[in-house]
C-alpha cells in the first residue's frame, strides 16, 4: 500500500486557505455594508471621524490573511513530505 501521509498536510493547508479568503471576503463585505450603511444616515459625525472605531472588518480580514499564511505553510511542508518520500 503507497504511503499517502503527505496528502493529510497538503489537505489541511488547502482548507486553511480556502477559509482564509472566505474570511478575507468577509470582512470586505462587513466593511462595505457597514460604511454603506453610514452614507444613508442624516448623522455623518461618526462616518467622518470614525470614532467609535469598528475593529470587526479589519480583524476578520487580518484572521483572513493568517489563515492563508498558515495554509501555505502546511501545503509546504506536505509538497516536501511528497518530494522527500
Amino acid at each position: 500500500m503507497p504511503d499517502n501521509s503527505w496528502l493529510i498536510p497538503v489537505i489541511i493547508g488547502a482548507v486553511f486557505v480556502v477559509i482564509g479568503l472566505g474570511a478575507i471576503a468577509w470582512g470586505k463585505k462587513e466593511e462595505r455594508n457597514y460604511y454603506d450603511s453610514l452614507v444613508t444616515r442624516s448623522d455623518l459625525r461618526e462616518f467622518f471621524s470614525q470614532w467609535p472605531f469598528r475593529p470587526e472588518p479589519g480583524s476578520i480580514k487580518i484572521g483572513g490573511w493568517i489563515a492563508m499564511a498558515v495554509g501555505v505553510i502546511v501545503l509546504i511542508i506536505g509538497g516536501v513530505i511528497a518530494l522527500v518520500r
